[in-house]
């Protein structure tokens, strides 16, 4: 496995300086050899000369936040970082990477949850190169490559969790935000980790219901929350009665046998659990009896 090695080069500025004052020391050591008609010096300066030009084959620029990975004949010797003109071996190789941070929106998918239940899911995935010698000779396309496994992470993950939890479930996709896109940004992570790059951030970007069921899991939403309403609403109102009866009894307000405790009961439930407000009716039949 190649690991990177950060090489320092000679500074462009410097060789700079110094290819070009002896490119006109050269050139005028040809025009003394030519005036002497020394064919010996001008061979030699001539020879020099090609020297130098090919000396000038080693200029490269680095930029900010970029990585030139050196090879000499198929052989990594090692990755520039520092930014500015450099000078370096004219016969090395030198290949571009982008250290910037950088982001994808993967493609919708349809999958399946741990339910068996079709779903469509997305997710936006943040990542760097931090090993360029692996990034370059580990894969073959190192951005196809995040973004092939990217998506495989995420079919993966999707078919480990339900959509959405239910009575006795933990984590769910809809309903943990938080601990899927850390699961998500994991398995992506030991997926990429040959690859030279590291994973900043992933998270869902697009969950829903495939088309084909997404009314008939409304449905079941709403009957879900239905029920939970009707949950609630029952046990208020038991919670109430109970309080109504204890002080009744307390206050020794009145005095009910347990059939009138039952229609007391009974009536209290219709009133505090029912759809409409309650219309009372005023009995006056023992008045008048």
């Amino acid at each position: 496995m190649n690991r990177e090695v950060v090489r320092k080069v000679s500074s462009g500025y410097l060789m700079l300086v110094v290819l070009t004052i002896l490119q006109i020391a050269l050139a005028y050591a040809v025009y003394r050899a030519a005036v002497a008609v020394s064919a010996g010096g001008i061979v030699v300066a001539a020879i020099a000369s090609v020297v130098t030009a090919i000396g000038w084959a080693g200029f490269f620029m680095v930029h900010p936040n970029e990585a030139k990975v050196l090879q000499l004949f198929g052989k990594y010797v090692g990755t520039v970082h520092d930014a500015g003109l450099k000078w370096a071996n004219p016969f090395y190789s030198k290949t571009a990477v982008s250290t910037r941070v950088r982001n994808f929106e993967s493609s919708k998918l349809k999958v399946n949850d741990s339910r068996g239940s079709p779903i469509e899911i997305a997710a936006v995935v943040v990542w760097k190169v931090f090993d360029t010698a692996e990034a370059l000779f580990e894969v073959d396309d190192y951005e196809e490559f995040v973004h092939i496994q990217s998506e495989s992470a995420l079919r993966n993950l999707s078919t480990s969790y339900p959509y959405e939890p239910h009575e006795g479930e933990g984590t769910a996709l809809r309903s943990h935000p938080g601990e899927i896109a850390q699961a998500l940004r994991d398995e992506i992570q030991d997926r990429l980790e040959t690859a030279g790059v590291t994973v900043i951030e992933s998270r869902i970007s697009h969950l829903a219901y495939s088309p084909e069921i997404a009314s008939a899991m409304l449905r079941r939403q709403q009957a879900s929350a239905i029920i939970a309403a009707r949950r609630q609403l029952v046990q208020g109102a038991v919670g109430m009665v109970d309080m109504a009866l204890q002080e009744l009894k307390n206050g020794q307000i009145v005095d009910l046998d347990e059939e009138r405790k039952a229609a007391m009961v009974s009536n209290l439930l219709v009133v505090l659990c029912g759809e409409e407000s309650a219309k009372p009716v005023v009995n006056t039949g023992s008045l008048y009896s």
